[in-house]
């Protein structure tokens, strides 16, 4: 069994990327570095340590070089790597370790403790509720927002045409209902780690196949790994999924100059629509969510969707209006949803322990 791309070019990441950053270390190392010139602290970058993190801090690196270019001088950007809960529990599925925040919480005690200056997060693993003290004023170009399917020897290309019992690995409950709505006989099993380790087991044969953000894959240049990418209709993508948001403290006026030249305004219009529409939800790790915004003709489009974990209800919405109504749009699609499932199907989701939702989800 091969994937269409192979692993060795699976850990490739562009070198452009992982080019040696001036001074990047990790959280642990506490050595205070200055510019050479003006004697002026460097702006240091909080990430993650993922492969995928780390293409997205170098992003941001760069893009903070092109808009300021006194941040090129040696020792004058910092990127600081820290793991989170997320990233060192791997045999749980995020569901089982409580939901959102876990790829967020020790970014935001580093940030709050002046361990570093700015955060750069994949937005669709930010809660909708930012500790006090901080704001997320930036948010970069967004990347394609599809997911991509990844069949394990690149012969089928969409999920209906899986054969029965098929095993689609993935940690995504948005994913496992949309799946299961399609063909309730597949089987989801729990598939965490990063982009690489995921494709290493796809193939090694631990499961049939698998979904991904190409927005990642694209990240990484490695969108050859897809074996297609699905459209809206065929699987709708996650609250905020192909955004990189930048976070800072509240009364850093430094980091907010440097960042708010980096905000890209379409894609945070969008993405204040989608978090409006989960924050209305109150969506969390139990509830399959998905919910996506764009900008056609200088109108805001947005659909959303919640279901069952096991797919066998499901509930949509669509709705479009002024770019400057986003958030108001997000809000009441979120608002229409949780009317139109009713109490009791929210209710059944607040009940339900995560072994019942993995149970249903791998029966």
């Amino acid at each position: 069994m091969k994937v269409a791309c192979s692993i060795l070019l699976a850990f490739a990441v562009p070198a452009a990327a992982f080019a040696p950053a001036p001074n990047a270390h990790a959280r642990s190392t506490k050595t205070s570095l200055f510019m050479a010139e003006g004697d002026v602290e460097p702006l240091r970058i909080g990430t993650r340590g993922s492969p995928l993190a780390m293409a997205q801090a170098y992003e941001t690196r760069r893009r903070l070089i092109e808009n300021f270019p006194e941040l090129e001088e040696d020792g004058a950007l910092e990127i600081c790597v820290m793991k989170t809960q997320g990233d060192m529990i791997l045999d749980k599925s995020l569901m089982e370790l409580g939901g959102k925040g876990l790829f967020t919480k020790e970014l935001d005690t580093a940030l709050l403790g002046n361990e570093v200056d700015i955060c750069v997060h994949s937005m669709k693993d930010v809660p909708t509720w930012l500790p006090e003290g901080t704001i997320l004023p930036c948010t970069l170009p967004r990347e394609d927002t599809n997911d991509a399917f990844i069949y394990k020897d690149g012969s089928i290309k969409r999920i209906e045409d899986l054969p029965d019992e098929s095993v689609i690995g993935t940690a995504s409950l948005r994913r496992q209902a949309q799946i299961m709505a399609k063909n309730p006989t597949l089987k989801c099993v729990n598939f965490r780690g990063n982009v690489q380790t995921r494709l290493r087991k796809l193939e090694d044969g631990v499961v049939d196949a698998t979904l991904l953000a190409i927005a990642g894959l694209k990240r990484m240049d490695m969108d050859s790994c897809a074996t297609s990418v699905l459209e809206w209709d065929e699987m709708l993508p996650a609250v905020a999924q192909g955004a990189i948001g930048i976070q800072c403290r509240s009364d850093d006026e430094r980091s907010i100059k440097y960042i708010d030249a980096l905000n890209h305004p379409e894609t945070k219009s969008c993405i204040d629509c989608e978090r409006a529409f989960l924050a209305a939800l109150d969506g969390n790790c139990k509830t399959p969510i998905a919910g996506q915004a764009r900008i056609v003709d200088g109108k805001i489009k947005f659909r959303g969707l919640i279901a069952m974990p096991d797919g066998s209800q499901k509930f949509e919405t669509e709705s479009e209006g002024e770019i400057e109504d986003a958030e108001k749009i997000g809000t009441e699609a979120g608002e229409k949803l949780k009317a139109d499932a009713g109490e009791k199907f929210f209710e059944m989701m607040v009940e339900m322990s995560p072994q019942q939702v993995l149970g249903q989800i791998t029966k």
